[in-house]
């Protein structure tokens, strides 16, 4: 088991990962926001590999599927006394959540991973190979989390994607108390509008005027507006979800205006 915490104080969430690359795993919490949130003791992680809990010589965590066919199945039992011993060990996890990284689970956004984040801990499973025992997932697995519609060679990056995400949400983690709450998908629903910085002027292009003139009201409206045109363009279908505001559906209006405008000129 590999674990790094930096403080007896109970962390705001535990994450164990059952994995057979640790070292893979404990490079997130090295740097950026997971590395923070270790250090200001809001989150705890370990690694439990399947091969220290083998018996044989070769410490073999996979076999031959049965019925044939490709590649090799992760054998459930390896896999079990690992999270078992998650479970065991770390005393913020007695109650933690068993995940499963599939492609075949539940699509992780916002909203799930907020929901992660009140959790007092997360066993995160990242399989490898052609998979694991159907038997594990229907004994020991309380859910399954996808990143995407496509496959990789392992659970181990997809696990990452789910600590740092969470690791966004844990108190006093980021640099600005806002800045979670600005995230894209965070608060409004909306993807974020866009970002500028110094230089104002930068190969011939300008920081949109409203942003340098000091009136609050206007660089809100002016933010919305290109947050609402933003997602009609690129996530219609996250627009049609939300219960659009008064002053959203003038400004859907304004847009649509400026977009007849332009293609008349």
């Amino acid at each position: 088991m590999t674990e790094q915490n930096n403080s007896t104080e109970h962390p705001t969430i535990g994450i164990s990962v059952v994995t057979l690359f640790p070292a893979l795993v404990m490079s997130v919490a090295g740097s950026g926001v997971t590395g923070r949130a270790v250090e200001r003791q809001r989150l705890s992680l370990a690694t439990y590999n399947p091969r220290d809990y083998t018996t044989d010589t070769h410490r073999t965590v996979d076999d031959r599927p049965y019925g044939g066919g490709p590649g090799m199945v992760m054998m459930a039992e390896p896999l079990e006394e690992a999270i078992d011993s998650a479970l065991e060990e770390n005393s913020a996890q007695k109650d933690a959540l068993v995940v499963y990284l599939s492609p075949q689970g539940q699509r992780l956004d916002h909203n799930l991973v907020c929901e992660l984040a009140q959790l007092p801990g997360l066993v995160l499973v990242a399989g490898r190979y052609e998979g694991v025992d159907e038997r594990l997932l229907e004994s020991r697995i309380d859910r399954e989390i996808s990143i995407g519609d496509y496959v990789l060679s392992g659970g181990e990056l997809a696990a990452m994607v789910v600590i740092d995400a969470v690791a966004r949400q844990l108190p006093g983690v980021l640099g600005h108390s806002d800045s979670a709450k600005q995230d894209t998908f965070a608060g409004t629903g909306l993807l974020e509008h866009p970002q500028y910085t110094r230089p104002e002027q930068y190969r011939g292009m300008q920081v949109p005027e409203v942003l340098t003139g000091g009136n609050h009201e206007d660089i809100r409206l002016w933010r919305k507006k290109k947050s609402l045109e933003r997602t009609r363009q690129r996530r219609p279908e996250l627009l049609a979800q939300l219960e659009l505001s008064s002053e959203d559906r003038r400004l859907l209006q304004e847009i649509e205006v400026e977009k007849t405008d332009r293609s008349d000129n």
